[in-house]
């Protein structure tokens, strides 16, 4: 549910792209390209954004392999402690 929140950041993106585009279709040279690119990458980088979202999603909340989170003592941050004689 909080991954609803990369919607916010997404949103501004794509409405910050629609707006560099207004711009740069009213400009004209160098400016009028830097601006449709400017622009696509506003709309790349909210793409990327929900991406990284679903991504965090499906990933579960597990945040990669640790080998010392998956043995009887699962619950030790660090090594196994030595063992008793």
């Amino acid at each position: 549910m909080v991954y609803f929140l990369a919607l916010l950041p997404a949103t501004a993106l794509t409405i910050a792209g629609y707006f560099v585009l207004y711009l740069s279709a009213r400009s004209e040279g160098s400016l009028r390209s830097f601006g449709r690119y400017l622009g696509y990458w506003a709309f790349t980088l909210a793409g990327l954004v929900i991406l990284g979202a679903i991504f965090a999603a499906a990933h579960g909340g597990h945040r990669g392999y640790c080998p010392w989170h998956h043995g009887p003592d699962a619950g030790y941050e660090g090594p196994p402690p030595p063992a008793r004689q």
